[in-house]
């Protein structure tokens, strides 16, 4: 779990259970940050009810600080929770591809990868 998650709302006023979820989905990603990240892992959520003429919408923006690149994410919805599920969707994309450009090991994985050793060893 990310021990430090920064939870604020701006004209919405976030509750425990709001919190909670948070917590669990975005807390959860420490697991595809790389080993030497997860203890300088840092997370800012920003929840935020914004006025529109078609209707009030929720914009949730999650920020994570790695010790060398910062991720950000942002969405928009009718439903708060929605937009974090969304939000984390996203961070956990950016977080597969963070760990693959920075652990050189990891590119070889997979069925390319494959080829790139069998051939290097025929050579």
């Amino acid at each position: 779990m990310i021990a430090n998650i920064e939870l604020t709302g701006i004209n919405y006023q976030v509750d425990d259970s709001t919190k909670k979820y948070v917590r669990r989905k975005i807390g959860t990603l420490d697991k595809l940050a790389p080993r030497h990240a997860r203890k300088s892992l840092r997370a800012a959520v920003k929840i935020a009810e914004v006025n529109r003429p078609a209707g009030n919408k929720y914009e949730v923006e999650v920020i994570m600080m790695l010790p060398d690149k910062t991720i950000a994410a942002k969405d928009s919805t009718l439903n708060p929770l929605a937009a974090i599920d969304i939000v984390e969707a996203k961070l956990r994309t950016q977080l597969k591809k963070y760990k693959e450009t920075s652990l050189p090991h990891i590119a070889h994985r997979g069925l390319l990868g494959r080829f790139k050793r069998s051939y290097a060893r025929e050579q």
